[in-house]
């Protein structure tokens, strides 16, 4: 199990839980470090002055904030510490709203939290409260000497923490340039949209998130591994070019792409697999179609000859047969 981050309260009315705060997640990026490859060891890292290029001491470094371009308030760390919101151990619930009101854009960190001291039955009955209502909570906690907003949220037998991102970290997304939302704008038909909804249900399944791995990370250290026991850790291999993909041609159809993904197989397992199939070959089958074909190679005169002789041969047989069937 993960070590603890703090002991606290939920905090909601009159009513306090006591619970432990642990991390829900744990990283399994690929991570890499910068190496001299000449010996092999590790390259630190060195804080330079970006307008000299000479290296600064740790004395001579402090914190500053940029309120102009290239113009900075320098502020010390009890400055820093003195201006931080005090470190209440308390998930303070400001409201419970509905649970799909709450974006996924508004998402951070999770973590779990779990009873303590004796708080086992206030934490059953806040977190079976929240189950029947359909409602999450909204907090504020301070975590590492730094105030978020949280959702308090029931996750089957635990009450899961998550950090969210204020509503000025979320960029608004009307900046971009976007398809209507009214179908008919868009240039989507209803029978392109019915396909499209009858492609999603055929694909459909429950969420299970260990069916779904990052092969990447599992490449690379299949990779460390056969170079390790290889004894080839210090060596650069040489790696075949790979053949550069051929692209495929750009589907201009939507609808006959659909009807072809939809009728290729029933049943949800092999429908899913057998629709992804349809997608992969009627972007080969656009693709084959902006190729020349090459032209149909003739026939010499020899082929032609022995394929006539074959033929006329084959009737023989076929006629002599008959006839001793007949004569039977």
């Amino acid at each position: 199990m993960s070590h603890m981050i703090w002991k606290g309260a939920i905090s909601f009315g009159l009513v306090h839980v006591p619970v432990q705060l642990y991390p829900a997640t744990q990283s399994e990026k690929v991570g890499f470090n910068l190496l001299d490859k000449r010996s092999i060891d590790p390259i630190g890292y060195r804080q330079i002055n970006k307008r000299t290029g000479k290296e600064v001491t740790r004395d001579n470094i402090v914190r500053g904030f940029e309120y102009e371009k290239d113009k900075y308030v320098v502020l010390s760390d009890d400055e820093i510490r003195s201006a931080n919101p005090e470190s209440t151990q308390t998930v303070d619930i400001l409201a419970f709203v509905d649970a799909p009101d709450i974006s996924f854009l508004y998402l951070d960190t999770p973590y779990y939290l779990a009873p303590d001291r004796k708080g086992e039955k206030v934490y059953a009955l806040l977190r079976e409260a929240l189950k029947a209502s359909g409602k999450i909570g909204v907090a504020n906690v301070v975590l590492h000497n730094k105030q978020h907003l949280a959702a308090l949220i029931p996750v089957g037998p635990v009450l899961a923490l998550n950090t969210l991102r204020w509503g000025d970290e979320v960029r608004d997304f009307n900046e971009l340039k976007l398809p209507a939302e009214d179908t008919k704008k868009a240039g989507v038909t209803a029978r392109e949209l019915d396909m499209a909804k009858k492609l999603i249900d055929d694909m459909s399944d429950r969420w299970d998130p260990s069916a779904y791995h990052d092969t990447f990370r599992d490449d690379i250290m299949a990779l460390v591994d056969r170079k390790v026991r290889a004894g080839k850790t210090a060596e650069i291999t040489d790696v075949e070019t790979p053949r550069e993909a051929r692209q495929s041609a750009e589907i201009l159809d939507l609808s006959d792409l659909l009807k072809r993904s939809l009728g290729r197989g029933k049943g949800k397992a092999g429908g899913r697999a057998q629709n992804q199939a349809a997608l992969k070959a009627a972007a080969q089958d656009e693709s084959d179609a902006d190729e020349t074909p090459a032209p149909p190679r003739r026939k010499t005169a020899s082929v032609k000859r022995a394929s006539s002789s074959g033929a006329r041969a084959a009737a023989s047989r076929k006629e002599t047969t008959h006839r001793k069937r007949t004569a039977a």
